[in-house]
């Protein structure tokens, strides 16, 4: 592999005059040196001068100096577009090229939205609460759905014909997630072509047609196409509405933005539990338990003329005015001059996306998310948080709570194990108010050692209950109170420390990825979680009888051991970063060290070289530094 760089720039040259740069219409240029990467694990044996505004107090920003956050407004526009570089190189073999294919009059870079920062940036003004109260309608149709067939399962009696099975049991429960898994990977894709918005509105659709289809059934094969279909909507929803509220949500408060739809999808696993537990007893209240699942879809689909578009996707559609409008009532009390300045650089950001989609197909940008490494490793992490998720054992406790605490001898089942939806609603309000101050990476490494201990002790305690009946639960048996309610209670403390950490974190996904790979790296990672999460409503019975209940939650507290290691590791910091910042951090590695530093630069105000290694700006004649394969 090759490199070259162009001679005619004075930045290509470690012996450019002073003069040149004295020359720029912008006095405050300084140059500093960068090294320049082609592949991301090659070590670079040169460097090359590269340009940087300084304008006063240097920015937080690694892409941009300026004084108040601000260029002068009579500064030439094109200064404006100093940025972040990415990877130049060009994957060979595979007819897809990342290279920016630089000219002598137009130039690609790319674009970090925070290099402009406007009035009310780090606010949250009431129409964004609107919009994302709205949005996450979507959240607790996802969580009432999940969480109502754990209500269903013990009251649904010989409804359909017959008592169910475990087998019967574990296909009903799972259908659900395998139309999820479906769902999810449709939904990225899809709304790269149809807008976020749209996605919200099909999903809701298939929500009510889903509760529609489970209320009339009167056999066991339509109640599991009738949760399949719920499922597709739980897939679509789960992948966009989190990937809708990112793109609309200021950075420093994106994390706890997105975070609201977890909160509203363990609310609705409280409300479906509560509506459980009421018609447990009444006669065919099991149809009522999955046809009020349609009524927040109902309502949402009503609301959908008062949600915007995301404001990327309509740049990626050229309707800028729109763009502008929603911008608007996002920073209110930002004016004209900084937001037409706002959609100027996400204009040439988006454009930068646009440029790759159209030069590239569908299955070339896929092939990407493993042949680039800085995209692969976004997907590791991605992948990687959502399986943990699962693996974790969590949905066995929403799904077969109730199964489970009515062979350990409680009366109003659902009532106890609505007391597990409880608690992880309240704490996922915590997480709710530490996601971003404490961290998205802290949280981790603090909460899954609770889950640990807490799954340890629900093995032991289940180990002690079941040490008459074979190691196995055995309905009808009579447990002792004392013991059951140590395992509640350890169930509690796991559901505690998961709602915190694990139960929302993996849903920042969407921060993960370039906006031309959002949509497909948001649905790939969606897609692990449904996979997760099919293996384990389809297996959980059958693990507890083939490995006794204590041995099947020792194995999910070794799953979280195996995710803690990975996130100290792997997981780098996503807190305070903007979505072009967080894609920087895994140019090289995992980022762990980079995005420290990053974040540390930000709150103090200074940008070091290190952090800006991929820093490609307009060179003083025009000219940027090329790299060549």
């Amino acid at each position: 592999m090759s490199r070259a760089s162009s001679s005619s720039s004075p930045l290509n040259s470690s012996t450019s005059s002073p003069q040149h740069r004295t020359r720029h219409p912008h006095p405050q240029i300084a140059s500093l040196s960068f090294p320049s990467s082609l592949d991301d694990d090659e070590e670079q044996d040169h460097k090359t001068e590269r340009p940087f505004i300084t304008s006063g107090e240097r920015s937080p920003s690694p892409v941009v100096s300026r004084k108040d956050d601000m260029l002068p407004r009579d500064e030439d526009e094109d200064a404006f577009t100093v940025a972040i570089g990415d990877h130049a190189g060009m994957i060979s073999g595979h007819g897809l090229s990342f290279e920016p294919e630089y000219g002598d009059e137009e130039e690609e870079y790319e674009v970090d939205e925070s290099m402009v920062a406007v009035e009310g940036k780090d606010s949250v003004t009431t129409f964004v609460w609107v919009l994302v109260c709205a949005a996450a309608i979507s959240g607790l149709l996802f969580g009432y759905d999940t969480a109502a067939i754990s209500g269903v399962l013990v009251s649904i009696g010989i409804d359909l014909g017959s008592a169910l099975t475990d087998w019967e049991k574990e296909l009903i429960t799972s259908s659900t997630t395998f139309g999820a898994l479906i769902g999810g990977l449709l939904a990225g894709g899809l709304s790269d072509y149809t807008g976020r918005k749209m996605v919200i509105v099909i999903a809701n659709i298939v929500f009510i047609l889903g509760s529609l289809i489970q209320g009339t059934c009167n056999s066991v094969n339509p109640m599991i196409w009738g949760r399949f279909v719920v499922g597709l909507g739980v897939g679509l929803a789960s992948c966009i509405v989190p990937l809708y509220i990112g793109e609309l949500a200021p950075t420093r408060v994106r994390g706890k933005l997105v975070t609201i739809n977890a909160v509203v999808v363990t609310f609705g696993q409280v409300v479906a539990y509560g509506i459980g537990s009421a018609f447990q007893n009444v006669d065919g209240g099991w149809r009522w338990i999955v046809g009020l699942g349609s009524v927040p879809a109902i309502v949402q689909l009503a609301m959908i003329g008062f949600l915007p578009e995301s404001p990327r996707i309509l740049l990626l559609r050229s309707k800028i005015p729109e763009a502008h409008c929603i911008l608007s009532k996002i920073y209110p009390l930002a004016d004209s001059y900084q937001i037409d300045r706002k959609v100027k650089i996400m204009r040439k950001a988006v454009q930068q996306s646009r440029d790759v989609t159209e030069r590239t197909t569908f299955g070339q940008r896929l092939r990407s998310l493993n042949l680039v490494g800085g995209n692969r490793r976004a997907l590791i992490v991605g992948c990687a948080l959502q399986a943990l998720q699962q693996f974790s054992g969590f949905n066995t406790l929403m799904y077969y709570s109730a199964t489970i605490f009515s062979v350990l001898g409680f009366k109003n089942a659902t009532a106890v194990g609505s007391m597990v939806a409880t608690v992880n609603f309240l704490f996922t309000l915590v997480a709710l108010r530490i996601v971003d101050p404490l961290g998205r990476r802290k949280t981790m490494l603090w909460t899954l050692p609770i889950m640990v201990v807490a799954l340890g002790l629900i093995s032991f305690y289940l180990n002690r209950l079941t040490s008459q009946t074979g190691g196995v639960l055995v309905e009808g048996s009579d447990y002792p109170r004392s013991m059951a309610l140590c395992v509640l209670f350890s169930m509690l403390l796991y559901v505690a420390g998961y709602a915190t950490g694990l139960g929302n974190i993996p849903w920042q996904q969407g921060e993960l990825f370039k906006l031309e790979l959002r949509g497909i790296g948001a649905s790939i990672s969606t897609a692990t979680c449904w996979t997760g999460n099919l293996i384990i409503a389809g297996t959980f019975l059958s693990l507890m009888n083939a490995i006794t209940p204590a041995g099947a939650f020792i194995l999910y507290a070794f799953f979280c051991v195996l995710g803690w290691t990975f996130c100290y590791y792997c997981y780098p910091e996503t807190s305070g970063l903007s979505l072009e910042e967080v894609s920087f951090v895994f140019g090289h590695d995992f980022g762990i060290e980079r995005s420290e530093h990053l974040r540390r630069e930000k709150k103090t105000g200074r940008v070091k070289s290190e952090e800006n290694e991929r820093l490609i700006g307009r060179g003083i004649d025009g000219h940027t530094h090329r790299a060549i394969t």
